[in-house]
C-alpha cells in the first residue's frame, strides 16, 4: 500500500512538474513577444522625446529667392516646392512646420541652433556634411547658364573676361570661383543677379537649372536659357539639412521622404510646382 501510495505521489509530482514548466515556458513566449513588440515601437520615431522637435514644431530655414524651389508667395509667406515639401514631411513626423526665410549662406551655421534644419536647393556635398547631417537626396539637379538673348557665350571658354554673377555660396559660385579670368560676382539672392544681368552690368548668370528655366520664362525678350551639359557641369543632388547630432531625425526624415514617393505626394508636389 506504502509502495502504491509513493508511487501515486512520484506520478502527481511529475505531473505538477511538468505543468509548471509548461507554465513558465508559455509566460517566457510572452514575455519576449511583449519585448519585441516593444523594441519594435521604440524603432519609430517619437517627436515628443526628440531634441530638437520636443516642442512640436519644426523650425526650418530656407532661402525664398530660389523659385520654383522656394520664394515668396501671395501671402507674403515662403512657398515653392522645397516648402511644400518640408511641410508634407513634417506630417509624417508629426510635428507642425514653420518656415523662415534666411541668407542662404548662413543656412549651415545655425543648423541646431536658430533652426532645427534646412531646404533651400542645397546641394549635398562632403564639405558640409562635415558640420551638419544631410537626408537622402531628394532632387538632382544641374546648374544652367542664364545670358542675354544676343549673347555669344556657348561654352566654358567663353567666360574668360566676363562678369558671372552667382548666389553666394552655391554651386555656382564654386564654379566660377575655380575658373581663370573670370569675375564673380556675388548676390545673396539670385534675383538680384538676374536683375543685374537684365540690366546689362553682367554678361551671365549660373543657377540651377529650374530657377534658370524660370527666370527665361520671366524676361523672353531679354534672356536666354543654356543647358550645363554644354558647359560640363555635373549633376548633383539636393538634400534636406539637419543637426549632426540627431541620426534619429535624420532617419525618420529619409523614412518620410521614402514614404511620400510611395504613396504619390512627391509626384503631386512636382507636378504642381514644376509641371504647371
Amino acid at each position: 500500500m506504502k509502495t502504491l501510495k509513493k508511487t501515486l505521489a512520484l506520478l502527481l509530482a511529475a505531473v505538477l512538474t511538468a505543468a509548471a514548466v509548461t507554465g513558465c515556458s508559455s509566460s517566457s513566449s510572452g514575455t519576449d513577444s511583449s519585448a519585441s513588440t516593444a523594441g519594435s515601437e521604440s524603432s519609430e520615431f517619437d517627436a515628443s522625446t526628440d531634441k530638437y522637435l520636443k516642442d512640436g514644431v519644426f523650425t526650418v530655414g530656407t532661402n525664398a529667392a530660389f523659385p520654383p524651389f522656394e520664394y515668396i508667395g501671395d501671402d507674403g509667406n515662403p512657398d515653392g516646392f522645397d516648402v511644400a515639401l518640408i511641410k508634407e514631411v513634417g506630417k509624417k513626423l508629426g510635428v507642425d512646420v514653420e518656415v523662415q526665410d534666411m541668407e542662404f549662406d548662413t543656412l549651415v551655421s545655425v543648423i541646431g541652433t536658430k533652426i532645427d534644419g534646412a531646404i533651400a536647393g542645397m546641394t549635398i556635398n562632403d564639405e558640409r556634411k562635415e558640420k551638419v547631417n544631410f537626408s537622402d537626396p531628394y532632387f538632382d539637379a544641374i546648374q544652367f547658364v542664364l545670358v542675354p538673348k544676343d549673347s555669344d557665350i556657348k561654352t566654358t571658354d567663353d567666360f574668360t573676361g566676363k562678369k558671372i554673377g552667382t548666389q553666394k555660396g552655391t554651386t555656382g559660385d564654386y564654379l566660377v570661383q575655380d575658373m581663370d579670368g573670370v569675375e564673380d560676382v556675388q548676390y545673396d539672392k539670385g534675383i538680384q543677379a538676374v536683375q543685374d544681368l537684365v540690366a546689362g552690368r553682367l554678361d551671365a548668370v549660373i543657377l540651377d537649372k529650374n530657377p534658370v528655366e524660370t527666370f527665361a520664362a520671366q524676361y523672353p525678350d531679354d534672356l536666354k536659357a543654356l543647358d550645363g551639359a554644354d558647359f560640363n557641369f555635373d549633376t548633383e543632388s539636393y538634400g534636406i539639412v539637419l543637426p549632426k547630432d540627431d541620426q534619429p531625425l535624420t532617419d525618420a526624415v529619409n523614412k518620410a521622404i521614402k514614404d511620400l514617393k510611395d504613396d504619390g505626394t512627391y509626384q503631386k508636389l512636382i507636378d504642381q510646382y514644376f509641371n504647371n
